[in-house]
Order: structure tokens, then C-alpha cells, then sequence
């Protein structure tokens, strides 16, 4: 894939990556109590491993989508949501407030992303 294709594209894998981290932390407890599949162990901690895969969609997302066009506030808000997300998932065991800063994160990631969406157009436009 051709970098500027990706860089066209940033915005909407980071936006997939972070509703799918989303739903995938919403649904892991459920499925870790409801389901004899999560009973074998290596299927268990590759589930559960899928958070640095979440990491780093969002990292590739936020480089590219930062990289030309974004204003100076996106830039910044994207990268420090970011950091707060790969925090709080790394942590998360730690406190179960870490969970909760990771959906906070992830929904900022999403919604920062949108703003970059809407500002490319807004300024393409004119």
C-alpha cells in the first residue's frame, strides 16, 4: 500500500481500530466467563494479547494521519490520547481504573480523528 493512499486512510483505521478495541474490551469478560472455548489457555492469551495489536493499529493511524495536513491541536491530541490508551492498556491489570482511562482514550481517539476528518475536508474545500 502506497504511503498516501495510507495517509488518505489514517483517519478511518484509527477510528476501526479504536471501536473494535472498544468492543473487544466490552465483550472479553463475557466471553472469558461464558465460553469453554477460552478454557484453553493458548487460545485464551492470544485473545487477550490482541490489545498490542489495538497499540499498534493506532500508532501506524496516528503517524500517518498526523504526518501533513493536521492541524496543530489534532496533531497533539491525537498523540496524547494515544499515549494515554497504550498506557492504560499496558497497566490495566494494575487498577481497574486503567480500563476505564483506556475507553476514555479510545472514544478521545475517535472523536480526534473525526475532527481531522472534517478539517481535511473543511480545508480541501477551500
Amino acid at each position: 500500500m502506497k504511503t498516501d493512499s495510507l495517509s488518505r486512510k489514517a483517519d478511518y483505521i484509527g477510528i476501526t481500530g479504536s471501536v473494535l478495541c472498544i468492543i473487544h474490551c466490552l465483550i472479553t469478560p463475557i466471553l472469558l466467563l461464558t465460553s469453554s472455548l477460552f478454557q484453553n489457555s493458548a487460545i485464551r492469551v492470544g485473545y487477550l494479547s490482541l490489545d498490542y495489536v489495538f497499540i499498534g493499529i493506532n500508532i501506524i493511524a496516528v503517524y500517518f494521519a498526523t504526518r501533513h495536513y493536521a492541524p496543530v491541536a489534532i496533531k497533539r491530541s491525537l498523540w496524547a490520547f494515544l499515549g494515554l490508551f497504550s498506557v492504560a492498556l499496558l497497566l490495566e491489570e494494575q487498577s481497574p481504573i486503567f480500563e476505564y482511562i483506556a475507553y476514555g482514550a479510545s472514544a478521545g481517539l475517535v472523536i480526534t480523528h473525526l475532527l481531522n476528518i472534517r478539517q481535511h475536508r473543511l480545508s480541501h474545500r477551500h
